[in-house]
């Protein structure tokens, strides 16, 4: 099992890489990040959907960590489901560059919390 330190440090990582990716697309490239009916995407719902994100992840690994020793390996299959079906909200958005520059968030935070969470 990881120390909670570090698994924190994960999170943490998640919304400084989610907090990034926006910054690129929204501010370098000019990409408004706009949800069709839900309006614009701001750089702290970003980095709140990427802590709860993460949060909730770890949640889950410690729970299934302390009730099966295949834990990780159910974690892991779960998170990358998770991280498939949420790919779906990107394609709300209204243009083509908000859907790619949506689609890089949630591929970025579900890459740093594959990665760095059941390791």
């Amino acid at each position: 099992m990881r120390s909670p330190l570090k698994r924190a440090g994960i999170v943490a990582g998640a919304v400084v890489a989610a907090e990034a990716v926006y910054l690129i697309v929204h501010n370098a490239a000019g990409v408004g990040l706009t949800v069709a009916g839900q309006g614009p995407v701001g750089a702290v719902a970003a980095g709140a959907t990427a802590a709860l994100a993460g949060l909730l992840g770890w949640a889950l690994l410690e729970i299934l960590e302390r009730v099966t020793s295949r834990g990780r390996v159910i974690w892991i299959v779960a998170a990358a489901l998770v991280l498939l079906v949420s790919l779906a909200g990107p394609l709300g958005a209204d243009t083509g560059g908000a859907v790619a520059g949506l689609a890089a968030l949630h591929l970025t935070v579900g890459a740093v919390l594959l990665a760095g969470l059941p390791r």
